[in-house]
């Protein structure tokens, strides 16, 4: 990682401030982009003061700025990680759609938003992009429509542009996280809605945080076309149209007060937006 150009969003927590520091640590170059600018600041300091930039990825102008100035800062870009996202809960039928339009805004237009922009800068031999999906882009639960249908997007957006990329010598890759300790997994499954549908974690356990940040390391200095965390993750992919099925069965006797619940209460993303 010695010396390797890296742009990371979402930056200020979680995975991507994880990620940050870990790659700082390896010798990389870091530029951090991200919405809360006193935690930015503090990832920054710890990667060796490097550059930032606040910047709301929903903003596609913001975005194009923010591209050009890490790349002039660093003398180009050799790694962009789109990792900002957010998460809410909400019923398709009777929930709050400011949660649909907010959460595609970041997640889904977000990516392509950092991916348009940093496209040109990666498209190199040893260049590499990597898309931070999730396992709910494979597996969809109830409640996580917005989220869900955002993630199953940035599959596609990033499958096709591995494909554009090819003749430069970048890659692109997609990782896939199930729940992950960070604040994300802890506000998104904190509601009185989401404890009551999975039980506190039905189908899974969460992940130590540095299971995520060894994966996308990892994954960035192969260059890997997917990355996944926890481990098992991997073998759910391919048979993801029977994990659908399993996910179905197993949430079926509790999801109609789930979705009462949700109704009723009022869910906060997961990261403070932008007004």
């Amino acid at each position: 990682m010695t010396g390797r150009r890296v742009l990371i969003t979402g930056a200020a927590r979680g995975i991507g401030a994880a990620t940050a520091r870990r790659l700082a640590q390896s010798g990389a170059r870091l530029a951090l982009a991200g919405l809360e600018p006193e935690l930015l600041e503090r990832v920054a300091a710890d990667c060796g003061d490097a550059p930032l930039w606040e910047c709301d990825v929903s903003d596609r102008v913001r975005v194009q700025e923010v591209v050009s100035s890490a790349a002039g800062a660093l003398g180009g870009l050799d790694v962009v990680v789109a990792n900002a996202g957010i998460a809410a809960q909400m019923p398709v039928v009777g929930g709050d759609v400011d949660v649909w339009d907010r959460t595609l805004a970041v997640n889904l237009q977000g990516v392509f938003n950092t991916l348009r922009a940093a496209g040109a800068h990666v498209a190199h031999p040893g260049g590499y992009a990597l898309a931070v999906s999730s396992l709910a882009a494979a597996v969809h639960l109830p409640l996580l429509g917005p989220y869900c249908a955002s993630k199953a997007a940035v599959e596609a957006l990033a499958d096709c542009m591995r494909s554009e990329l090819r003749p430069t010598g970048a890659r692109v890759g997609v990782a896939y996280f199930a729940e992950i300790d960070t604040d994300m997994t802890s506000r998104g499954f904190g509601t009185a809605a989401a404890r009551h549908l999975t039980r506190g974690g039905l189908f899974s356990r969460v992940a130590p945080l540095d299971s995520a940040v060894d994966a996308v390391v990892h994954g960035i200095e192969r260059r890997s076309r997917r990355v996944v965390a926890p481990g098992w993750v991997r073998w759910v992919l391919p048979g993801r149209m029977i994990a659908q099925r399993v996910v179905e069965l197993g949430v079926r006797a509790r999801v109609d007060e789930a979705v009462r619940l949700a109704r009723e209460e009022r869910a906060e993303l997961t990261t403070s937006q932008p007004r």
